[in-house]
């Protein structure tokens, strides 16, 4: 079985608005919900599962309801951060599922994750065992110096990826990943790739876009309107 773990356990402090920013409606329909259709039509995702910031399951749960999000089994409490919001949800999917099965964890503020991302992301997870959505570096990257707003070193932008979600992996494997990570005290990892590689694990990618958009600003908001606006397909509506 394939579960997309969606993580929508943020309050979105950056946007400066009164509601959680996955909760924000474009064009009549909240983010989180056109996240969740993504993973709804595709063909090779089995169920659904979101963490959510707490005092919202219900109105999750009414959207669930209202757009046909059938693939949604289950909703568990966010954490105090990412990392502990991945936990709280492994641990619901470990009273469900078998540990062969594929966790894809995914933002609920990236709604335009496109259907060939998660066939890819699966395909290289089955392969290899995990799977980090990327795009590459186009941009030239400097160092920062002790002084943040100078820099004297320049990065290869050859040897870096810049990271997105889906992040795939066996459930067992990312079960490991946050039992181990409690013994080493290590509680505030940026996403499921870096705990990975903290823990000295090998990660695989696989190739994201420009287009799978993060919203953390008011500006990602007028972004992905814009893509909306421009989307040539019809899977959404």
């Amino acid at each position: 079985m394939n579960i997309a773990m969606i993580i929508a356990g943020g309050k979105g402090v950056r946007t400066h608005q009164d509601i959680p920013k996955q909760f924000l409606s474009i064009h009549d329909r909240p983010v989180i919900v056109y996240t969740m259709q993504a993973f709804q039509k595709h063909p090779e995702i089995d169920a659904i599962l979101v963490v959510c910031i707490d005092g919202w399951q219900e109105i999750l749960w009414a959207y669930a309801r209202q757009f046909n999000i059938t693939k949604m089994r289950w909703v568990t409490a966010g954490g105090e951060n990412g990392q502990q919001s991945i936990h709280n949800g492994l641990v619901e999917l470990e009273k469900y599922c078998e540990l062969s099965d594929l966790v894809l964890i995914h933002d609920a503020i990236r709604p335009n994750v496109s259907q060939e991302i998660i066939s890819n992301c699966i395909a290289e997870c089955r392969l290899h065992g995990s799977a980090i959505t990327v795009i590459p570096c186009a941009e030239a990257m400097l160092l920062r110096n002790e002084n943040p707003n100078s820099s004297s070193k320049v990065i290869s932008r050859d040897l870096l990826a810049r990271t997105q979600t889906p992040q795939a992996f066996p459930l067992q494997k990312i079960v490991w990943a946050h039992e181990e990570a409690k013994k080493r005290e290590i509680t505030n990892s940026t996403a499921s790739c870096t705990l990975m590689v903290e823990l000295g694990e090998e990660v695989h990618f696989c190739p994201g876009s420009e287009k799978n958009i993060k919203i953390t600003t008011t500006e990602d908001l007028e972004i992905f309107k814009a893509l909306l606006m421009a989307r040539k397909d019809d899977w959404l509506k």
